[in-house]
């Protein structure tokens, strides 16, 4: 009988193409989409034609800017034990063409034996969830991933969001090193709000992802404010090799708010670190340039 940690194990172990840290989050991005339409009760088989349209965008959403196709991780999901595809012709996928796919009539589909055991242990099905997110996004997308594929993690038990097996555990000072090292202050904008002597709406950002083995340290940390952590992680902003903040081409901004807080960035200089603080290493700034900005950076204004 394969138990919910032998299913937890399947989720932190999906075979991905890997490279130097590159980003491949469609098989992730799938399993969460499956078990999102799961949770809400969807039928029990997913036409390809529909999964194609969802999943393109939330690649383009939250996959790496490099162009791909869905029918990918719908064909080779199936090889971890979590995935089922079915034509008319039986169990089985008929290949990764999209044509070949979308003749076939191919359907997707949770694998049975995982099925039922969601229905056995209700909570399985969030503790998958929060291995999948943990292993392959910033906690900064978590919600509104979840809110994409229409997963209510507040479905499941309390206690119930295991971490992934195996993972490293995370160093709790890293915010408080973080935030010492930029003297509390964001580093794009500026803003520095407390109540009291608390700070507010201040994140500690990894510029390399610790889902991808960015460590816990101030050279790879940011100090932000809620809204650029959030457009930093979705490839908006990102940090040049003369530590300038770059803008995506790709961001349109009409209103006024949006151009100064956003576009009016473009070529400023980071706000910190403080004197003797390691600055934010060239490898780490090299990693989210290449797996998380997106486009080509917008010119620096005159």
């Amino acid at each position: 009988m394969i138990t919910a940690m032998d299913w937890l194990e399947r989720a932190a172990k999906l075979r991905q193409w890997s490279r130097d840290g590159v980003r491949a989050p469609h098989k992730p991005l799938l399993l969460l989409y499956a078990l999102g339409r799961f949770q809400a009760n969807a039928a029990d088989e997913l036409p390809y034609t529909a999964v194609e349209a969802d999943l393109k965008q939330l690649l383009i959403e939250y996959g790496p800017s490099r162009g791909t196709t869905p029918a990918y991780p719908f064909h080779h999901l199936v090889s971890d034990g979590v995935w089922e595809v079915r034509t008319a012709r039986g169990v089985g996928s008929p290949g990764t063409g999209v044509g070949e796919l979308r003749a076939s009539r191919a359907t997707g589909r949770l694998a049975p034996d995982l099925q039922v055991a969601l229905r056995r242990e209700p909570s399985l099905l969030g503790r998958m969830a929060r291995v999948l997110l943990d292993l392959h996004f910033p906690a900064s997308l978590h919600q509104d991933l979840c809110d994409a594929v229409g997963l209510d993690m507040e479905l499941s038990e309390p206690g119930a969001l295991a971490a992934a097996p195996g993972r490293r555990p995370r160093n709790r000072r890293m915010r408080e090193m973080v935030l010492t090292a930029y003297e509390y202050q964001c580093a794009f904008c500026g803003y520095d709000g407390m109540i009291g002597t608390v700070p507010v709406g201040l994140e500690a950002a990894h510029v390399r992802w610790w889902a991808f083995d960015g460590p816990d340290d101030v050279d790879n940390g940011l100090c932000l404010c809620s809204l650029h952590h959030k457009l930093f992680d979705k490839g908006v902003l990102g940090l040049g090799d003369d530590h300038r903040i770059l803008v995506s081409q790709h961001f349109i901004g009409r209103g006024q708010t949006a151009r100064e807080q956003v576009t009016a960035l473009a070529g400023r200089h980071l706000a910190g670190p403080q004197p003797g603080t390691r600055p934010v290493a060239a490898a780490h700034r090299s990693w989210h340039t290449g797996q998380v900005f997106r486009g080509s950076p917008r010119p620096i204004a005159a």
